[in-house]
């Protein structure tokens, strides 16, 4: 089967740098499918989304080397306004991606839609189905930029989705979230895998990861060093090494318990662990 995003041999350097930020990095993505990406500040994960989404270098220029395809097409076949219908993308800030031209959470929600030249009705329909599915409807009326942190960062990404792009990239979608607001942005991305989306998820929160991924990646210095199914790469102490997380019940079950044949995830899968030894 033809992955829906293919990176061959990416090799990026920003303008007036010497060194590459991006080195040899190379990995397919399946369609319908959450990819969890971490590492440590500066290990590329940012930079590495700018270029999936077709922002580099169209828009921050340097230098770019490799491939990048699109269900088997050149990404730079298209310009950036075409990928949005393919390619979302939702930042750090939710503040960033408000778009400051309409005034109510309906408005902003359909903004993309008219961009793109979407029939009124289908637009509509689109908006009210979203509003239920993002918990919007008793914000529907609200000016955007009055809405609490979490509630701007569902308004966000219930707009990236509006566009109904079959991938869609999540920078730290919840880096400034309550835990309350990060569990409801987790289960909108488990709703979307179902809906056959594939997501790209960067987050330090891995315990979440551990939950609703179904593959991990680890970038360091520029490069892609471990990529594979979840409970591979986040029971591997390497991951520590190069500069990411393991969950906490899988980093006590391997400290405090040394080698198990299967070491837990989660709360659940621990508990569960537990329960049929006791």
């Amino acid at each position: 089967m033809m992955p829906i995003l293919s990176l061959k041999n990416i090799r990026y350097t920003y303008p007036l740098e010497t060194e590459p930020v991006i080195n040899d990095v190379s990995f397919d993505l399946e369609a319908g499918k959450v990819y969890g990406v971490i590492g440590g500040n500066e290990s590329g994960k940012t930079t590495l989304c700018n270029i999936m989404r077709g922002f580099i270098p169209e828009l921050y220029k340097g230098e770019l080397a490799g491939e990048v395809s699109l269900k088997g097409r050149p990404l730079n076949d298209s310009n950036i306004g075409e990928l949005a219908a393919h390619i979302g993308y939702s930042f750090q800030n939710p503040f960033t991606q408000i778009s400051g031209v309409k005034d109510t959470v309906y408005e902003e929600i359909a903004y993309g839609m008219e961009n793109l030249g979407i029939a009124r009705d289908q637009m509509i329909q689109r908006v009210e189905e979203l509003l239920t599915l993002f918990q919007l409807n008793e914000l529907a009326d609200k000016n955007p930029f009055e809405l609490s942190g979490g509630q701007k960062q569902r308004v966000a990404l219930a707009s990236i989705v509006a566009l109904d792009p079959e991938v869609i990239i999540l920078d730290e979608p919840t880096s400034q979230l309550d835990p309350k607001s990060t569990e409801d942005i987790f289960k909108i991305i488990k709703h979307l895998k179902k809906a056959g989306k594939t997501i790209f998820l960067v987050e330090h929160k891995v315990d979440l990861l551990a939950e609703y991924c179904d593959e991990i990646m680890v970038m360091s210095a520029g490069k892609l060093v471990m990529k594979g199914q979840t409970r591979e790469i986040l029971t591997d102490k390497r991951v520590l090494d190069y500069g990411g997380q393991l969950p906490q019940v899988t980093l006590y079950c391997l400290e405090a318990m040394g080698h198990q044949e299967v070491v837990p995830l989660t709360v659940t899968e621990a508990f569960s662990a537990l329960k049929g030894s006791a």
